[in-house]
């Protein structure tokens, strides 16, 4: 069954405006219509350009009307994560000491997202700092899940995705570094693709006064297909103007036309962060679904790697790719704090500090250990395509803005756990700058969507991405939260 205009693929979108069944500027319309609708209980989408936006589509209709060259994603309304600099909105992380900051030129996503075709016409919400998987902040507020308005739509990309679940934007971009893109894909149920790392670059995705690309982390699409994600990653992808002096990008396509082409392997759950019942259901009905349609499936599969040796590197590195964000007070709080905790103290906390102040040393030493993990992995897609895992513990929890992050807890499996345990499923692809894509897979009991991890190895994005694709048309496609639809 056909989706209604709004929650149609950006490229259902772009074919429809290539034969001429709407104009550009009606198109765009239509989306602002529901943004105004909609958007005041969701606050997805946090700052916009409407004159401009306006200006930009009636030149797409003349594009069209003369009969130019068009981009794929010609005359596509778009909105961006408001940590990418768009020329003439502000760019503030959610951090109150940037909230006059306003961007005076386009980011390279941004730039290359519109030299495509699309037609960018706002911003959407994230979490202060970009750290955290809600989307909240003292510039603009709270965001809300189009599934349930008293839960999280993610973070840090979260009005990423909740403004394309609720069909007041055709196609999304965002980062990565703690599952910031796969985060709100799994709850709001679209898709969203994590880079490997240094495809996309982040050129003008920094707050003002920062040009350094940093480790780990990644920008790139989310949408409401998979084959959104091809497109967007296309457009997205190559070397900044140093860089391509040296070096072009040629991503290998993907030659599976089938699921049954794939080998894959299947990890329920780790204990590093025990995944609810609820999402290893999910998970495992698509593995026996796969095993039906002669796809060669196995649970016992991994890389030889030890996942708790993984995950203090993975935590370490994350916080000292961040550290140099922190204020003077807050990193001498840190050198403090990690001198002084117990040297067998493995919790989040402990890491973390331990990660902000990480001498360089230090810092070689655990990237040599992540460089071995990458060998561990290479090893393992010698025999398996790819690795299909959670995205997260659960489906969206409720909203909890009090305290500390990384005191707050979920409930997993009816305990009380801390909810940066999951990080975990971040790291486990993102240390060694492998690709993964988030897909929709089911529904929790609650009604709520749960996705699925697909990782691939090191540069393997489309392969990813073409298994997606080949879920969506064959076991779940795009489903909108009902009272969006």
């Amino acid at each position: 069954m056909s989706l209604a205009l709004p929650f149609q693929t950006a490229k259902q979108l772009a074919a429809a405006v290539r034969k001429k069944k709407i104009g550009c500027l009606e198109l765009l319309d239509l989306y602002l219509k529901r943004v105004e609708a909609y958007n005041p209980e969701l606050n997805a989408i946090i700052a916009t350009d409407i004159e401009g936006a306006r200006k930009r589509a009636k030149a797409a209709d003349r594009a069209v009307k003369a009969g130019k060259k068009l981009g794929p994603l010609h005359g596509v309304p778009m909105t961006i994560k408001e940590s990418f600099d768009v020329a003439g909105l502000p760019t503030t992380w959610g951090d109150p000491a940037f909230k006059d900051t306003v961007a005076t030129q386009n980011s390279l996503v941004t730039q290359r997202m519109m030299d495509a075709g699309v037609t960018l016409f706002g911003k959407t919400n994230v979490p202060l700092n970009l750290a955290d998987w809600q989307s909240y902040n003292e510039v603009y507020g709270s965001t809300n899940n189009p599934w349930d308005l008293g839960r999280t739509p993610g973070g840090s990309s979260g009005g990423s995705g909740a403004a394309l679940a609720a069909g007041l934007t055709g196609i999304e971009a965002g980062s990565d570094i703690g599952a910031s893109i796969r985060n709100p894909a799994h709850y709001c149920g679209v898709w969203g693709h994590k880079p490997s790392w240094g495809v996309v670059s982040p050129k003008g995705h920094a707050l003002a006064g920062a040009v350094a690309y940093g480790d780990i982390g990644v920008v790139g699409p989310l949408a409401r297909g998979a084959e959104d994600l091809e497109i967007a990653l296309t457009a997205m992808a190559g070397p900044d103007a140093i860089d391509g002096r040296g070096w072009t990008l040629t991503l290998p396509r993907s030659k599976k036309t089938k699921l049954r082409d794939f080998k894959v392997a299947v990890l329920l759950t780790d204990p590093n962060a025990e995944v609810d019942d609820s999402v290893q259901e999910q998970i495992s009905k698509l593995a026996s679904f796969l095993a039906k349609n002669k796809v060669k499936v196995s649970d016992k599969a991994r890389p030889e790697i030890d996942t708790v040796e993984l995950n203090d590197v993975y935590i370490r590195l994350l916080r000292a790719a961040t550290s140099g964000r922190m204020s003077d007070a807050v990193y001498e709080q840190a050198v403090k704090d990690a001198a002084s905790l117990p040297a067998d103290d493995m919790s989040y906390f402990a890491q973390m500090q331990r990660g902000n102040a990480l001498s360089h040393r230090a810092w070689l030493g655990l990237n040599e250990k992540r460089h071995r993990m990458r060998l561990a992995w290479d090893a393992f897609f010698q025999d398996y395509d790819l690795m299909l895992c959670p995205v997260a513990v659960t489906a969206a929890f409720p909203h909890d803005q009090a305290g500390l992050r990384h005191k707050r807890t979920i409930v997993v499996n009816n305990k009380q756990v801390p909810v940066v345990d999951q990080i975990f499923w971040a790291g486990y692809s993102g240390v060694t700058w492998m690709p993964s894509t988030a897909a929709p897979i089911g529904q929790s009991k609650e009604g709520l969507p749960i996705g699925v991890q697909i990782i691939g190895r090191q540069y393997g994005d489309y392969e990813c991405i073409q298994f997606a694709k080949l879920l969506e048309k064959e076991y779940r496609g795009f489903v909108p939260p009902p009272a969006y639809s």
